[in-house]
């Protein structure tokens, strides 16, 4: 009985990656597609999404969930390549140009989202999910409007002809892949970008080490129980914000990293699936609401990424048409995210009636050893 409650419990709390592992396996000879071609995409794919998928943790450490405000970030970073482009800033010196403007603006919003989420406590995934939204529209109106009449646009290319606003597509040519072209080696029929894995390398690092300063292990305390951190003297509301503020930040570069890889930006809605596609990855990846590692990051990247690239191709083979693997791609990015969130409120649950249970048999046996 107890191998089979282990199993049960392995089952319940790695389903999502259970799932994912055997529809991706059914979905790869459909499509046609080599283990080759598979695994230079899976390179590819892990460079450009891994840096935007790993700013999700320290949220995640704290206790905030899933930080869906982290599409301030990706804006902020869009707002420093426009910049970049403007004043005709290429390869790693436009990077770090951007960098160096998102950086302030990401600050900024990533204290705004961290405050309004300390008026949400319990809610910050749909409060965060909700702010993103109204930042968009600040965002669009500052990009559609001011730029070009408030703000001076020195490149005539990026403007409408209407004399302000960007125009919808942007061509970062300028700094097209150039983070990964720095150091690109060649495996075998492989061609790694080495550079941007050790950037990836290198917030892995951060990551490590930061949870183990001070400030890590508040952030810890406070994702644990926000009561006991309060009476131990941390500042939980300045280390929730705090740790926003450097999730937002990561999101800026990560954002600059993903559209350099890709080559050009849609101006208007580049961001707007970024935290979704983040947080479905960590959660395929065998994340939770409270709890995250390095290897779901890695895991859910890839996986989630396996599936994109297989399953566009097995609906041409199978029905005829490729859109039925894009619908099925949404679907399976919607759907993953539901299903956590069901299974992590069930497993609260299942959790908060042993808790009674236990506390009830206590009970019963003192009672008992009373009379």
């Amino acid at each position: 009985m107890s191998g089979n409650k282990k199993l049960g419990r392995f089952l319940g709390e790695n389903a999502v990656v259970i799932i994912f592992v055997i529809v991706t396996m059914a979905a790869i000879p459909p499509s046609g597609l080599s283990i080759q071609y598979i695994v230079q995409e899976m390179i590819t794919r892990l460079g450009r999404n891994t840096f935007l998928v790993l700013a999700l943790l320290l949220p995640i450490f704290a206790g905030m969930g899933l930080n869906f405000g982290m599409t301030l970030g990706a804006m902020s970073g869009q707002i420093g390549l426009i910049l970049a482009i403007n004043w005709n800033i290429g390869g790693v010196e436009g990077l770090l140009f951007a960098a160096l403007i998102g950086t302030p603006i990401s600050v900024m919003m990533g204290y705004i989202c961290g405050a309004v989420l300390n008026r949400a406590k319990g809610r910050e995934m749909v409060t965060g999910y909700i702010l993103a939204f109204f930042i968009n529209g600040v965002y669009q109106f500052v990009v559609l409007y001011m730029m070009g009449s408030v703000f001076p646009m020195r490149n005539p290319a990026i403007v409408l002809s209407r004399g302000y606003g960007i125009r919808n597509t942007l061509n970062l040519q300028g700094v097209r892949q150039s983070l990964d072209t720095i150091l690109l080696w060649r495996l075998g029929p492989y061609m790694i970008p080495v550079a941007t894995l050790l950037v990836i390398a290198g917030l892995c690092v951060f990551v490590v080490w930061f949870k183990k300063t001070k400030l890590g292990q508040d952030m810890r305390a406070v994702g644990n129980d926000m009561a006991v951190a309060q009476a131990a003297g941390i500042p939980v509301d300045r280390t929730r914000i705090i740790a926003i503020i450097i999730s937002t930040v990561l999101a800026s570069f990560g954002q600059i990293i993903f559209l350099q890889n890709m080559g050009n930006m849609a101006t208007y809605n580049a961001h707007d699936q970024t935290s979704f596609f983040a947080v479905a990855a960590i959660l395929v990846g065998g994340a939770s609401v409270k709890k995250a590692a390095l290897s779901n990051v890695f895991i859910g990247v890839i996986l989630l990424h396996v599936l994109f690239v297989v399953t566009p191709r097995a609906g041409q083979n199978l029905f005829g048409s490729a859109m039925i693997g894009e619908y099925f791609r949404q679907f399976i990015g919607y759907g993953v995210i539901a299903l956590t969130l069901v299974l992590y409120a069930w497993r609260a649950r299942q959790t908060t009636a042993r808790a009674r249970e236990s506390l009830r048999g206590g009970s019963v046996a003192a009672s008992g050893g009373a009379k």
